[in-house]
Parts: structure tokens; sequence; C-alpha cells
């Protein structure tokens, strides 16, 4: 997205565009509905616990590892095959996302080289900086041609200015913003989804949205499926005004069947049946 008139906020803009309003009400009530379960006075840490899990699951899913919850819950060795290290990616980045909270607003692209740092769990040269061109991408579920390593530099500079400048826009807005614009880019050689999903995840918690992690967009992106997902995508990335808020609704649609999946989980945690 374009950032070259200083006297803008594009994300701000975008908060404006027909139906993101809402969408970000929409999101609002869901949010407001797991919060206000007397569940969450007594076991919010249980809750915060289970969407960790359950969103990592979901972003695993979307990149190609879609296991079930139980089996995710389960397995302790994660290195066996490409699924197995693609789930324990994301299990490691949904851990890892808390921690670096306090980090975001001031150094964005510090997180995101830590990120893919933990996603990838290597020490080879390409691990935790942004690729070069002619270096390999292994991202099979974004099929678009990629952007070059200057552009990529570029579009990350512009991304990191708008989050430390901050701004107006609601918080939905800017997390879709962040997860659209690094899967575009595919900044590094391989988990960019997964990453991708992980820094959304950093600015819905990050912004007060959903302090405690309760309500793991990335349940709600897998749940429709790849496909919504990727024509929900394809949105962001023809930058028409129409496509854009087809996108943040998407990410709306998102939080809200996260933040029903935890409601799920209050009542069978108040049922004494999880």
């Amino acid at each position: 997205m374009s950032t070259t008139d200083a006297n803008v906020d594009p994300l701000a803009a975008l908060g404006s565009l027909p139906g993101v309003a809402d969408s970000v009400e929409s999101v609002r009530k869901a949010v407001d509905r797991v919060y206000g379960h007397r569940i969450m006075r007594r076991r919010s840490n249980a809750i915060t616990g289970e969407a960790a899990l359950r969103g990592a699951r979901g972003s695993a899913a979307l990149s190609g590892a879609d296991w079930a919850l139980e089996e995710v819950r389960r397995r302790t060795d994660f290195s066996g095959d490409d699924e197995a290290r693609v789930v324990g990616a994301a299990l490691r980045l949904t851990a890892e996302a808390g921690q670096l909270l306090s980090i975001w607003r001031q150094s964005p692209l510090r997180v995101l080289a830590r990120l893919h740092l933990v996603a990838a769990a290597g020490t080879g040269d390409e691990v935790g900086r942004p690729r070069q061109d002619g270096e390999p991408v292994d991202e099979p579920l974004v099929e678009l041609p990629l952007p070059s390593a200057a552009e990529v530099s570029g579009r990350l500079e512009g991304l990191a200015e708008l989050i430390i400048a901050g701004g107006s826009a609601p918080a939905l807005v800017t997390a879709a913003v962040v997860h659209g614009e690094l899967l575009a880019l595919r900044p590094f050689g391989s988990y960019n989804g997964l990453v991708a999903r992980a820094a959304e995840r950093i600015v819905l918690v990050g912004s007060g949205l959903d302090p405690k992690s309760v309500c793991p967009a990335e349940v709600g992106h897998a749940e429709p499926g790849r496909a919504a997902y990727l024509a929900a995508f394809d949105g962001y990335v023809s930058g028409t005004p129409e496509g854009m808020a087809a996108w943040i609704a998407h990410c709306g649609r998102a939080v809200v069947l996260g933040a029903r999946e935890s409601t799920a989980v209050c009542e069978a945690l108040q049922r004494g049946a999880a």
C-alpha cells in the first residue's frame, strides 16, 4: 500500500471504506462477549492457553499442515517431516508473539526478524533477515510473482513507519494491513504465512483489542478453508477500495470466529467438560 503522502494516514483512510466500520463493530461486540463471560474472571489463563493452541493449529493448517487439534495437543516432537516442522513453527510463533508486544511499536522490523528466526529454528545466513534477489522462497500457498528485494525493503520500511507513527485507525484495519502486506511481500525465505498471521496477532493483542489473546484470528482464517482465505487475499493484492474492504472484512470475520471458538471453550469449562 502506498505511503507517499505524508499528510494522509493510509490506515485511517482504509477505516472509512464502505463496510469497514460494520466489521470493526462486529469484532468489538464478539470480543466483548468473550471477555464478559463469567469463566474469564476465574480461568482466563486457561482460555489464553487454549486459544494459543487452537490458533497455532489454524495457522499451520493454512500453511499445509492440517492436523487435528488433539494431534497437535498430543505431539511433543515436531522435527519428523515438513508438516511436523510447520506445526512446530506455528506453536513456537504463538508462544513468542506474546513476548514481543513491547518491542513492536518501537521496532516492528526487529520483531519480524525475530519471528522468522523463531519459526525457522535455524542458523543459516538467510534466517531472520529479508531475502535477497535470487534467493528461493518456500511459500506454496501464495503463487503470485515475488516482489524484488528492493521493493520488499521499501514496503517494509513504509509499513514500519506507519506502525511507529500510530494513528487513529482501528486495530482491525492495522492488523489486516500488516497481515496482507507480509503475505504479499513474502519477505523471508520460508514461513511467511505463519509470520504474517503471528504479526496480525501481535497487533490485535498489543492494540488492547484482545489484551489476553483469547480471540485467535488464525482459527477464523482457517475455518472457511484455504480457498476462501486466498480469495480474500486477492482483494488485498488488488489494491482497490473494494478489494481492501473485502480483505479487512475477512480479517474481521476471522476474529469473530476466533472469539466464538473461545466462547465455546468457556462454555465447556463452565460445564466441566474441558
